[in-house]
C-alpha cells in the first residue's frame, strides 16, 4: 500500500517542530544537557499536589469528565485573573472555557476562524507551532518581520502584509523564541490597524506573568486590555509556565459568547474537556498562595541574568538581544556554520548540549540557537561550560 498516496494534504503540508526533534536525537546520543525545550524546572507546587490529591481521595466527581467548557470554579478564577490583569471583565459562563493548554486553545481558534485561502499575519521569527497550526487549517501563514536591532513589533511590515484575504494575526508578548515584550505604543498601533482592517487578533499570552525589566515588572502589556477590539479578540492563556503545569496540560480561551460558542464546537470535537485532575491543579494554582510563584519569576530572572552573562563571556562567539521575558534567548553564531539545523546537531553531538535550530523560527532567526534558560542554574551552568569549551575550538 502506497501510505504516501493516501494521507491528506493537511497531515502532509505540517511536520514536528525542532523544539520536539532535537531532544529526541538528543535521547539517542546520551549524556546531554538541555537549553532546548521550554520547560521550567520548578516541581509542581505542594499546595497544588495536595489539593489534586484530596479531591481525587475524596470526590468522585474528580475522575471523570468535567462541564465541556470546564469547571465553573475554575472559569471564575480565570475570569476573575482576566479582570485583575487585564481590566476585562469577563463573563466566567459565557465567555471562558477550559482547554488542554494553550496549544488546544490555539488550535480551536485557528480551526474557528481560519479556511482555505484565507490569510494569517504571524510576527516573524515566530512560533513554530503558531504556522504548522495555521497550515493545518489549510490556511496561509504570512510574515511580518520583526525589527532585527531589538526584536520589537514591526507595525509597518504587519501592515504591509495586509491584503483583502487576510483573516487575523497572532500576537505573543513576551515572545518565544525571542523573548521580546513588544512595546505598549506599537501594539496600540496594531489594535487600530485590527480595527481599521477588521482583522481578527489572536493573543497568545502564555508568558505574559514573566517578565524581567521595564516600566512593569508584573507582566507584559496586552491588547486584551483594549476595550475597543474585544469583538475582535481571542485570548490564549496557559497554566504551563507561569504556574509550573506544563505536564499536566491545561490553559484557558477567552472570546465574545458568540465566537466561543463556535470554539466550544472544536473543543467538543477534539478533546471533550481539559482532564478535570489538571482542572483542579490550575484552580489552586489561581485561589492558593501567589509567593511561590513570584519566587519563580525571580527566579527565572537571576536565570536570564546568568545566560546572558555566560554567552557575554564566550569572546564573541555568540551576540544576542537580552531578552525582557519569557524564558529564552536567540544567540547568533558568530562563526562559519550558518546552517543553524547543522550548528545544533553538532552541538549535539560535539558538546552535548541540547539547542533550537534559529532557522526553524523562520530565516530571520537563521544563523541563531534559541537557548532556554527555564532550567535550573547547574544545569545552565554545565550546559554554557560545553558550548563555551565547543566554541572555543572551532
Amino acid at each position: 500500500m502506497d501510505l504516501e498516496a493516501r494521507l491528506s494534504s493537511r497531515v502532509k503540508r505540517i511536520k514536528i517542530s525542532a523544539t520536539k526533534e532535537m531532544p529526541m536525537i538528543a535521547a539517542q546520543v546520551g549524556g546531554c544537557v538541555s537549553l532546548g525545550q521550554g520547560i521550567p524546572s520548578f516541581m509542581t507546587p505542594p499546595h497544588v499536589v495536595d489539593a489534586v490529591a484530596k479531591a481525587l481521595r475524596e470526590d468522585p466527581a474528580a475522575g471523570k469528565y468535567s462541564l465541556q467548557p470546564g469547571m465553573p470554579a475554575l472559569r471564575a478564577a480565570a475570569a476573575e485573573l482576566l479582570r485583575a490583569e487585564k481590566n476585562l471583565p469577563a463573563d466566567p459562563e459565557r465567555e471562558v472555557a477550559i482547554t488542554v493548554g494553550g496549544m488546544e486553545g490555539l488550535l480551536c481558534a485557528m480551526l474557528t476562524l481560519v479556511g482555505p485561502g484565507d490569510e494569517v499575519i504571524v510576527p516573524e521569527p515566530f512560533y513554530p507551532s503558531h504556522v504548522e497550526q495555521i497550515m493545518l487549517a489549510e490556511g496561509t501563514p504570512v510574515f511580518a518581520p520583526l525589527r532585527r536591532i531589538d526584536w520589537g513589533l514591526d507595525v509597518d511590515a504587519v501592515a504591509a502584509a495586509i491584503t483583502p484575504r487576510t483573516k487575523a494575526i497572532i500576537v505573543s508578548s513576551p515572545h518565544n523564541p525571542t523573548g521580546a515584550v513588544f512595546a505598549k505604543a506599537d501594539l496600540l498601533k496594531l489594535a487600530e490597524l485590527a480595527l481599521r482592517h477588521e482583522i481578527f487578533v489572536i493573543c497568545d499570552d502564555t508568558y505574559d506573568a514573566l517578565t524581567y525589566d521595564g516600566p512593569d515588572p508584573e507582566g507584559a502589556f496586552s491588547l486584551m486590555s483594549v476595550p475597543e477590539l474585544r469583538h475582535l479578540l481571542i485570548g490564549v492563556f496557559s497554566f504551563s509556565k507561569r504556574f509550573a503545569l506544563t505536564g499536566w496540560r491545561v490553559g484557558f480561551l477567552w472570546a465574545r459568547e458568540e465566537l466561543l460558542n463556535q470554539m466550544l464546537k472544536i473543543h467538543d470535537a477534539a478533546a471533550i474537556c481539559a482532564p478535570t485532575p489538571a482542572q483542579i491543579a490550575a484552580l489552586a494554582s489561581l485561589a492558593g498562595p501567589q509567593d511561590v510563584f513570584r519566587a519563580m519569576r525571580d527566579e527565572l530572572h537571576k536565570r536570564r541574568d546568568l545566560i546572558c552573562a555566560r554567552l557575554d563571556a564566550m569572546g564573541g562567539r555568540f551576540s544576542h538581544i537580552r531578552p525582557r521575558g519569557a524564558f529564552y534567548v536567540l544567540a547568533k553564531a558568530e562563526f562559519p556554520i550558518v546552517d543553524s539545523r547543522d550548528l545544533a546537531l553538532r552541538v549535539i553531538r560535539e558538546a552535548r548540549v541540547i539547542t533550537i535550530p534559529g532557522g526553524a523560527f523562520g530565516p530571520g532567526a537563521e544563523g541563531h540557537l534559541r537557548l532556554s534558560f527555564g532550567g535550573a542554574e547547574a544545569e545552565i551552568d554545565t550546559a554554557c561550560d560545553r558550548l563555551a569549551a565547543w566554541a572555543e575550538k572551532l
